[in-house]
């Protein structure tokens, strides 16, 4: 991607922002009033769909990367000496751009008032729109659709769009898998990215019955909203379906994003990125709106609405896979529930850091933790979550707006995802604006209104990086 010194302001009309002081609900004369349900009959044939969007294509990537380019530096500096478990670098340094003639520390400085009238919050901390935000739609990183078309001859690739964030800014991949019933064995993944074709052979013997049919199923693809059968797909084959492990890599995350399927209408909708499933057994809240507070109901609800875009309409028309709670939801749960966090050999018992392993950068990092960082208020040990949800309220900081189709209003209530094992796992927040744990640091540090200094926020991504 080619560097521009150009804001999202100044990019091109469909990445322009607008400002929409008390008109955010204001509908266009002439247009039709916004609608709950999609379109369950398809207006145009495949082939006229298929030529359409995929001509768009190019121009909707081109403005894509522009706007990406227009908020972050996003040139591949590794962090030295920091790696992820297998050994893919980590990315270091704030790279979310400043406005310009504005320092970080000037700008913590501000009040949240301040930052809004002047319109100073960087553009890289404000919601991260999808590629085709009036589109949408799950979209998978390269390497991934890659790799799954060697295994199993699926294609994963969509004719109208691509994904957006370079694959340096992602988890590595493979993603190293720990058990909770078998931590002996480390990584189990045997190096392979988990597939229908090759599960069997690398679990049989380590899981029980019921476990390796979780798996099965968890790796078994079914119909979803652009990859299916019917003539409104975004595959240009009819196609089998994804896969519950296709953006939960591994058990982990590739960093696949879509929109959450519970906001209507279209440009209100938050772009989500995938978490990480490491750890879900301590968790207690689901679901993009964390209304599920189940394993099991978040597998049975990801089937029949999230694959579906929250339309049961549609799921029925492109045909949902109905599961079984007693036994095929049970099952997959069960295995969800034995991914375990990546080891932190400098954590004790109670996942506080042992004074004998750490350097003096990372205690420093973890009494700012505690204290002026206000971290642990939400972040709670030992596994550095509190199992609420907390509304940031990060619209103190701007005016609702429109960048590329997507409506911003603020992020709502988000839960507090564990900390453990933080480092595998970038992008960062709900919708992965945050590309580095500096770049999130930053941003809790103004949200927050911690007024942390330089060497304090640099001790505490040294101590985050333990976890």
């Amino acid at each position: 991607m080619k560097k521009t010194r150009k804001t999202a302001v100044g990019i091109s009309v469909a990445v322009a922002i607008a400002i929409l002081p008390g008109l955010v609900h204001t509908q266009d004369k002439g247009q039709p009033p916004p609608s709950s349900y999609m379109p369950v009959v398809a207006k145009e044939d495949f082939n006229t769909t298929y030529q359409r969007m995929k001509a768009a294509k190019a121009g909707l990537m081109r403005r894509q990367a522009e706007l990406l380019a227009g908020r972050y530096d996003l040139s591949n500096k590794a962090a030295p000496g920091v790696t992820m478990f297998r050994g893919k670098p980590v990315q270091e340094g704030v790279r979310v751009k400043l406005p310009r003639g504005t320092s970080w520390a000037e700008l913590a400085a501000l009040s949240p008032d301040e930052v809004r009238n002047r319109d100073l919050f960087p553009t890289g901390f404000l919601p991260l729109p999808h590629p085709n935000h009036p589109e949408g739609g799950m979209l998978f990183p390269q390497f991934h659709i890659d790799e799954i078309l060697k295994q199993e001859g699926r294609d994963l690739n969509r004719f109208d769009l691509e994904f957006d964030l370079p694959d340096h800014f992602l988890p590595e991949f493979p993603a190293p898998i720990f058990l909770t019933t078998r931590p002996d064995l480390g990584d189990v993944s045997k190096g392979k990215q988990l597939t229908i074709d090759n599960f069997y052979d690398i679990f049989n013997g380590t899981l029980n019955p019921k476990q390796l049919e979780g798996l099965r199923l968890l790796l078994t693809p079914f119909p979803q909203q652009q990859f299916n059968q019917t003539e409104d797909r975004r595959s240009t084959k009819p196609s089998r379906g994804v896969a519950c492990f296709d953006c939960h890599a591994n058990g982990h995350t590739n960093g696949s994003t879509h929109l959450v399927g519970d906001i209507r209408p279209q440009p209100f909708r938050h772009r989500i990125e995938t978490p990480t499933l490491r750890g879900v057994n301590i968790q207690r809240l689901f679901g993009s709106q964390r209304g599920l507070k189940t394993i099991e109901d978040f597998t049975e609800f990801e089937q029949r609405a999230a694959y579906f875009d929250g339309d049961p309409v549609i799921a029925t028309k492109k045909g949902v896979n109905i599961l079984e709670r007693g036994s095929q939801v049970h099952f997959m749960s069960e295995f969800q529930s034995l991914l375990d966090f990546p080891p932190a050999p400098k954590l004790d018992v109670f996942g506080k850091l042992d004074p004998k392993k750490a350097t003096a950068a990372e205690l420093r990092g973890q009494t700012v933790f505690h204290g002026k960082g206000q971290c642990v208020s939400c972040h709670a040990l030992p596994f550095y979550t509190d199992n609420l949800m907390h509304n940031l309220k990060t619209e103190r900081f701007y005016k609702p707006r429109t960048i590329a189709g997507h409506t911003m209003v603020g992020d709502g209530p988000i839960k507090t995802f564990p900390l453990r094992g933080i480092k595998e796992s970038p992008p960062y927040l709900h919708d992965g604006r945050l590309l580095t744990l500096e770049d999130t640091v930053e941003f809790f540090n103004l949200v927050l209104e911690t007024k942390l200094d330089e060497k304090e926020k640099a001790d505490l991504v040294a101590f985050l990086r333990t976890l």
